[in-house]
């Protein structure tokens, strides 16, 4: 459900509740649930949505979407998109796959972050909001098409059944490119994205979820990019 995909993502349970709509006794009932059994032991499914969706591609191909989503992405994409794995994994496994397909498995599986609502937050009169304004507006007044702004992170993903750290960064009208590891992303990890993202430069990337600064080898790379604009957040602005 929603709610334990946004707890995933780090917000709050008052924050979730806000969002979704849900009481905070429901949205901590689903979280202790999932925390405990995964994604069968939610007792609360997203609203409007049908069940089942993952549970129609066989093993076979969820098993191997997940070992491609552990690999590089195409050359030049910053992460796999829906797209992209629906294409090869569907080659692969001799399947017909969609991006709708791909991104239901993504969701099942906690692997579907939603992008952050940052012109909201730029009308709020709230910290997030004077973030916005101070941090992230002079930056997209510099960018003004969809195309030069992205948004990312780096998290790791509660995920029952194995180690998951996942990169993904959205683009325009909140589409999600995505990589996986089983261990934490290291810098090379971070500047093969960076430079897929650089090579249509201007562009800006507004990043939570790893202190960039701490390593030498990505702060030097990023120094060499004046027209890479890499925007830190804090924890939810």
């Amino acid at each position: 459900m929603d709610a334990v995909r946004r707890r995933l993502d780090g917000v709050t349970v008052a924050e979730t509740a806000r969002q979704t709509g849900l009481s905070a006794p429901t949205v901590s009932a689903a979280w202790k649930a999932f925390c405990q059994g995964g994604w069968a032991a939610v007792p609360v499914r997203e609203r409007g949505r049908r069940q089942g969706q993952a549970s129609r591609l066989t093993s076979h191909v969820q098993q191997a979407l997940w070992h491609r989503v552990y690999t590089p992405p195409p050359a030049g994409e910053p992460g796999w998109s829906s797209a992209a794995l629906a294409a090869d994994v569907g080659a692969e496994q001799g399947a017909t796959l969609t991006r709708r397909s791909v991104e239901h498995w993504w969701a099942d599986e906690g692997l579907k972050p939603s992008p952050w609502p940052l012109e909201q937050w730029g009308a709020e009169r709230s910290a997030r909001g004077r973030w916005f304004r101070q941090t992230v507006a002079p930056v997209w007044q510099r960018l003004p098409r969809a195309t030069q702004r992205w948004q990312g992170g780096a998290r790791r993903v509660r995920h029952p059944q194995r180690a998951v750290y996942q990169l993904y960064f959205h683009g325009p009208r909140g589409r999600l490119w995505m990589r996986c590891f089983p261990h934490p992303p290291r810098a090379e990890d971070y500047l093969l994205a960076f430079a897929a993202l650089a090579q249509n430069a201007p562009a800006g990337l507004i990043f939570h979820g790893a202190d960039l600064a701490a390593s030498p080898e990505i702060q030097a790379w990023l120094d060499e990019q004046p027209e890479f604009y890499v925007v830190k957040m804090g924890r939810r602005g």
